[in-house]
């Protein structure tokens, strides 16, 4: 495989790919002009690409170790120079692009980014794993808000609703990894609870977040829901559900994480069926 296929593989392309499009839908929801849209999802997208090649270039003695067939660079399908030199250079292009976009985008950008990098680095192993979650999805709809030309912070609701969602990730995301990462000494929150408890927790999780950006983004009027908006909000339950009934019935699986993701993908269907509700 080329250099540049095992770099994307390494970047964990999945939820790199959801997660700036979940950019394009709250740049949409945020009035912003096509061209500053343009420039958050590249932003988000790079910096994406940064966290995700870092993450494996860190982790690569521990996935050798667990002999991990789905990471490039463990496997030496990449070298480790060239993964760190993508990973850095990808962060720079995600910090310029965000200074494009205002200095109050790059600052929160760059916090956000310095969270995940933070998690890579060192709070994955530690009880307060989920701290940079809560921080960089808690901030992730504010990027949006900050990128319009009079900007400001997102309201209260999305960062809720961000972090609610943040904690589900994280939570499911490990999940069929436990095993190896206990025999690699990686012990983060969702190893301490166990798989039934942090997916339990990751169910309610999304529900609430579900909930808070379904009423937030209608302005705390019920009945100003969108039809549409309900049935998205059923839907993200109908996922919670399915992903807590599937925590009991069979071992962990990547079917949990691919659940959340979906449930983040209802829950922004939410907000852009409400309409411009981030619009400042």
């Amino acid at each position: 495989m080329s250099t540049p296929g095992a770099l994307w593989r390494s970047s964990h392309p999945g939820p790199t790919t959801i997660v700036t499009a979940l950019a394009l839908a709250l740049g949409w929801s945020a009035a912003l002009e096509p061209a500053r849209t343009g420039l958050l999802a590249l932003a988000v997208f790079a910096g994406q690409v940064s966290v995700g090649i870092s993450n494996d270039a860190i982790d690569a003695p521990r996935d050798r170790l667990a002999s991990r067939p789905d990471k490039p660079i463990a496997r030496s399908e990449v070298g480790i120079r060239a993964a760190w030199a993508a990973a850095l250079a990808a962060l720079a292009c995600a910090l310029v692009l965000s200074a494009l976009l205002g200095w109050a985008m790059l600052a929160a950008h760059a916090l956000a980014l310095g969270s995940a990098w933070a998690y890579n680095a060192w709070l994955k192993s530690t009880a307060a794993s989920i701290v940079p979650f809560l921080v960089s999805f808690g901030i992730f709809p504010s990027l949006a808000t900050l990128s319009a030309p009079h900007p400001a912070v997102a309201p209260p609701w999305a960062w809720i609703a961000g972090a609610a969602f943040g904690a589900a990730v994280h939570l499911t995301n490990v999940l069929p990894d436990l095993e190896q990462d206990a025999a690699t000494g990686v012990r983060g929150l969702p190893h301490r609870w166990g798989p039934r408890t942090a997916t339990s927790v990751a169910a309610v999780a999304v529900v609430a977040g579900g909930a808070v950006a379904l009423v937030g983004s209608a302005g705390g009027e019920l009945s100003s829901v969108a039809p549409l908006s309900w049935a998205c909000f059923v839907g993200v339950v109908v996922v919670a559900a399915t992903a807590l009934a599937t925590a009991f019935l069979r071992p962990p699986s990547r079917t949990l994480f691919r659940l959340v993701m979906l449930a983040a993908l209802l829950m922004a269907a939410e907000v852009l069926a409400a309409g411009r509700a981030l619009a400042a």
